[in-house]
């Protein structure tokens, strides 16, 4: 299947997590990516595959939802830099200017970080979601300072269009133990 859109429904409730994964699968051929619980009792289920499938999920996955979504969306063309950054895999990074976005919300932080990379030439680091932090999830990129200051700004616009920014940083040349503490 081919991954160039993902689509993601956060909710308030775990039940209607579970609900509202069922109705996504059943509703189109898309690749459960991950489905779980996030801290301060929500769950989030992300999907991928081609867009006229995710956006079908993810339309069942609404209606199921109803009162218990609090964010959701569907990006298509995703930036492949996300897929990596997800995972965390950013092993053997060079910091140049390390920026940094936070949101109270996943599905916000996702889509800022898929704006941030496709705005600048910066490497997208890692994609932090909802676990031990409260419910709140952030993303890092590097590369050079004009890069990496409009990469901010880019996903801070995203997430702020939805009231949900907690904050947004640009470090100029970042001392190298600052890589140990994103691992």
């Amino acid at each position: 299947m081919a991954k160039n859109c993902l689509g993601l429904i956060e909710l308030s409730s775990i039940a209607g997590g579970f609900l509202v994964t069922d109705a996504m699968l059943k509703a189109a051929d898309v690749e459960l990516m991950l489905a779980r619980t996030i801290c301060s009792g929500k769950y989030m289920v992300l999907v991928g595959g081609d867009v006229a499938a995710v956006q079908a999920a993810v339309g069942a996955g609404l209606e199921a939802g109803d009162f218990s979504v609090i964010d959701s969306f569907v990006i298509p063309n995703v930036h492949e830099s996300v897929f990596p950054a997800l995972s965390g895999n950013h092993r053997g990074a060079r910091l140049e200017a390390l920026g940094i976005v936070e949101s109270f919300s996943v599905a916000s932080l996702i889509e800022a970080a898929d704006a941030a990379a496709k705005s600048a030439c910066v490497e997208l680091l890692e994609v932090r979601l909802a676990m031990a932090m409260g419910g709140k999830a952030f993303f890092t990129v590097t590369g050079d300072v004009a890069s990496v200051q409009t990469a901010v700004e880019a996903g801070a616009a995203v997430v702020g269009a939805k009231g949900l920014l907690v904050n947004k940083v640009v470090i100029a040349n970042p001392r190298p133990e600052l890589l140990s503490e994103m691992v």
